[in-house]
């Protein structure tokens, strides 16, 4: 499965690719909401990892954008700031998912495992 990780921090982001293509993932990187957008118009994600500051806007803005051009990839995101559980996340933000940082590597490897295997475990192109 491809991954589009958008993250500004440069160690984070260097992390994250390196474990996830130790995990069998096809990682792409972008440092910016700019450049993953510009990602996104050519190529297609089985999944977004993305921070939610970024130097040029938020996650946030990046997954708002990527659903108006009809982007219905998994969606994780990435905070430092926590999240109110109690509302619909999805329809309110574009995300799926919203971990916090420090990351637990185990659940987003988790999640991630779970949308790359379909029902009967064949691998999801």
């Amino acid at each position: 499965m491809n991954v589009l990780v958008v993250e500004d921090h440069e160690d984070t982001r260097h992390v994250l690719e390196r474990m996830l293509s130790r995990k069998g993932f096809d990682v792409t990187v972008a440092e910016n909401v700019q450049s993953g957008l510009n990602l996104l118009r050519n190529q297609h994600f089985g999944a977004i990892v993305s921070d939610i500051m970024l130097p040029d806007g938020t996650g946030y803005g990046l997954m708002m954008e990527a659903r108006r051009r009809g982007v219905a990839t998994l969606a994780i995101a990435l905070t430092a700031y926590g999240y109110p559980t109690d509302v619909n996340e999805p329809k309110l933000t574009g995300f799926d998912y919203h971990l916090r940082k420090p990351i637990d590597c185990n659940k987003l490897l988790a999640i991630l495992e779970t949308a790359r295997v379909s029902d009967n475990g064949v691998e999801k192109n």
